[in-house]
């Protein structure tokens, strides 16, 4: 692994099963506070899921990726992976990101290199 690579993921339970360096957020808000702080640098990799617990979900996160682009300011983001158990809602997501030229791909659970995790990091 790289160690100047910034790699995000925000999922609830889960982390990389090959135990990969990442900042984690384990809710929207926790999301949208990492991507304001990480705003003038580049994420090489962003990491959804789309279910977050209980009637939590990652739209906030999208919500701000969305206005940045629209602002015409959007992030510098090398790749989006979207991984859920919820593949309807994984879809839309990456048709939402997709549409303002991000750089968006589903992932399945099973390929996509996490595993679960009781972890608590924001």
């Amino acid at each position: 692994m790289d160690p100047s690579r910034t790699i995000v993921l925000v999922d609830d339970l889960r982390s990389f099963a090959d135990g990969r360096i990442a900042l984690v957020a384990r809710t929207s808000a926790a999301g949208v506070q990492l991507l304001d702080q990480l705003r003038k640098r580049r994420v090489d990799e962003l990491w959804l899921d789309h279910d977050l617990g209980g009637d939590d979900t990652i739209w906030p996160v999208v919500e701000v990726l969305e206005r940045a682009a629209f602002e015409e300011t959007p992030f510098d983001v090398g790749a989006i992976y979207v991984h859920s158990a919820n593949p309807v809602g994984a879809g839309k997501v990456a048709q939402v990101l997709g549409r303002w030229g991000y750089p968006v791909r589903v992932v399945s659970g099973s390929g996509s290199g996490l595993s679960a995790s009781q972890q608590t990091q924001t």
